[in-house]
């Protein structure tokens, strides 16, 4: 039986397929590209997913299951729901999701700061040997190859996610329709403590961090779902309807680059509780650590988090629906019964 491969170079997890095609966009250079037969390859996905897989292989050989990453962890869904948001549309008004667009597409440039991060040795930290590990691999491409998905290659005139949400936008709405949105400062859960003080800071930092973004990468794909829905639906955009397909198979493209992303973080979280890790006076298991920060990592993104912003999305849209007609309240009042109405059958 052939071993599986475990350890890769730097070169590897950054390599990309042989493109048949680039991808271009609404006037953006992209990511990634397209294969003889015209179907959508990630960049750099040519080794990341094959290390991926045979981790997460070899992690549950060792009797260690992947945790969950899906949407099932999420107790609230996308706001505004696909339907209200249809129903805004035919009210000509999309105000809220260019925003939400613009504010994606700001958000995803700002993934480009894992470019220029190193993570700290967690071999130090761990009893356990990791270079054949995705706890290994984080700063021998791993990190770097999930910036450069997000932000981009800007210096060699290649755009990410943040390109491809403003091309979707774009698509949809063209580049200025409306102002410019409020863009949050962090998606970050605040600071409440130390959490795993058996071990070094910086070390809990960095899992909390990577916790975080995984729980980010898990709410997005609610966010993918709603804009397919609505860009496919047949009430919306009917001016545009072919460009709205095609935005939603942009959309469909991103959805494809951050699976990758899901993949090497669920891994990193999971392999994280089968280690043993060193403390002052002796070492602790990795599942009695990592089981009770990931638990509130959940709750604070499915719940915490999400009420929050769904009241701060709600008091946007009633406030811009009020300055947009003399009827917005009206308007406001309909879509508020779109919510009850799902609430209600739920």
């Amino acid at each position: 039986m052939t071993a599986l491969k475990t350890v890769f170079a730097r070169e590897e997890l950054l390599a990309d397929d042989d493109f048949a095609r680039p991808q271009i966009e609404a006037g953006y250079r992209l990511h990634g590209g397209f294969d003889a037969a015209g179907k959508y390859v990630s960049p750099r996905v040519k080794h990341r997913w094959p290390a991926i897989r045979n981790w997460a292989q070899q992690l549950e050989t060792r009797g260690f299951p992947l945790i969950d990453a899906t949407t099932g962890l999420l107790k609230r869904g996308n706001y505004p729901t696909a339907e209200q948001q249809r129903f805004l549309l035919t009210q000509g008004f999309g105000q809220s999701l260019w925003n939400g667009l613009t504010v994606t597409g700001v958000i995803e440039a700002r993934g480009r700061v894992l470019c220029d991060v190193t993570a700290p040795d967690f071999q130090a930290a761990i009893l356990d040997d990791l270079s054949g590990t995705c706890t290994g691999h984080l700063n021998k491409g791993l990190l770097y190859a999930h910036g450069l998905d997000e932000g981009g290659d800007k210096p060699n005139g290649v755009g990410g996610h943040d390109d491809m949400w403003f091309a979707v936008r774009d698509a949809l709405f063209g580049k200025n329709a409306y102002p410019d949105p409020v863009i949050p400062e962090s998606l970050a859960r605040p600071e409440a403590g130390r959490r795993m003080p058996q071990i070094a800071k910086e070390i809990e930092d960095w899992i909390l961090l990577l916790m975080n973004v995984l729980m980010i990468e898990v709410r997005a794909e609610s966010f993918f779902s709603f804009c397919i829905a609505v860009m496919t639906a047949p009430d919306t955009f009917l001016d545009r309807k072919e460009a709205a397909l095609h935005a939603a198979e942009i959309v469909a493209r991103i959805r494809t680059d951050e699976a990758v992303h899901v993949g090497y973080l669920q891994c990193f979280v999971s392999e994280l509780r089968s280690f043993r890790f060193r403390t002052a006076d002796g070492s602790v298991d990795g599942a009695s650590l990592i089981d009770p920060a990931w638990r509130d990592m959940i709750a604070w993104h499915a719940e915490t988090n999400a009420d929050f912003g769904r009241e701060q999305a709600r008091k946007t849209i009633r406030d811009n629906l009020i300055a947009w007609r003399p009827d917005g309240q009206a308007i406001f009042d309909r879509f508020e019964t779109l919510a009850s109405a799902k609430v209600a059958a739920e």
